[in-house]
């Protein structure tokens, strides 16, 4: 269905007439088109959080492996460039330390830095499974005193059923002994 409208020089509509119309065919065709409308609406926003979640998964996976590969490089290419633009220094410390007039070679030192980081990192571990051997220790001592503390408990709880089981069979053995009304021989006469 197409509407044409005839304008005036001022771009009004030629009668109010017309206008309502329009207005009237305006929300006729809201009302008819809204329900596809909310649909779309409804439709792109399931797909958009279809491709939201297809997505965010390969972004992780793409920014790990930057993180990995390409990261790595462009930081040796930078620190490597940083290190010829860099002008040369006198060195002063343990590098240009000197004994005897000569330089120690950059190699010692380093292995000497290696080692005492060696060393630190053995003693550390050791503290930790010292610290380890002493916290299981005390575990063991914990189940150690509950198996004594059960077992203390489990005997006297023996003890306390069997002198109940005693006392019921000794009570058991009166009830069955013979009186003497109901002792009699054959003969009617009372046992004693």
């Amino acid at each position: 269905m197409r509407i044409e409208l005839r304008r005036r020089g001022n771009d009004a509509p030629e009668s109010p007439v017309a206008l309502a119309r329009l207005q009237g065919l305006a929300r006729d065709q809201a009302e008819r088109f809204g329900p596809y409308a909310d649909q779309a609406r409804t439709n792109a926003a399931d797909q958009l959080y279809r491709a939201r979640g297809w997505t965010a998964p390969r972004l992780e996976v793409a920014a790990h492996r930057v993180e990995d590969t390409v990261a790595p490089r462009v930081a040796d290419l930078l620190s490597s460039t940083a290190h010829r633009v860099e002008p040369t220094k006198t060195r002063r410390g343990l590098i240009a330390a000197r004994r005897n007039g000569r330089r120690i070679p950059r190699f010692v030192v380093f292995a000497g830095v290696a080692t005492a980081g060696a060393l630190a990192l053995y003693g550390a571990l050791k503290l930790r499974q010292a610290a380890q051997e002493a916290e299981w220790q005390e575990n063991l001592d914990q189940a150690r005193e509950q198996v004594r503390e059960t077992r203390e408990q489990l005997s006297t709880k023996a003890k306390e059923a069997k002198e109940k089981v005693s006392r019921a069979a000794e009570e058991r053995m009166d009830a069955s002994a013979p009186t003497e009304e109901s002792t009699q021989d054959s003969n009617g006469h009372v046992k004693r």
